[in-house]
């Protein structure tokens, strides 16, 4: 699913909000979730999951293309842990 999917499907679920309003919430939410990680802070969702970032060190890649050697710097990235209700759901027999 991707956002333009997420904003008709809760459109349409509430047809009392219209599509900008409800893309409006959307991208508050997301915007609330990248900021608090960019402040390297942790968001959890009850029941979804957890995000927060985790640190990459330093290391020596290559072009794919030119099998040049290059540098890539040490980084943060975000990562996502599932909380219970959404990995038994997603395990179900049903």
């Amino acid at each position: 699913m991707i956002r333009s999917e997420i904003v008709q499907h809760l459109a349409t679920l509430n047809p009392n909000l219209t599509t900008s309003e409800v893309d409006k919430i959307v991208s508050t939410v997301f915007d609330a979730i990248t900021d608090r990680l960019a402040q390297g802070g942790r968001v959890e969702l009850r029941g979804f999951g957890a995000f927060t970032t985790r640190s990459r060190d330093g290391r020596t890649g290559r072009n794919p293309r030119t099998g040049v050697e290059v540098t890539v710097p040490a980084k943060r990235v975000p990562h996502f842990k599932p909380g219970k209700e959404i990995r038994q759901r997603l395990n179900s027999d049903a």
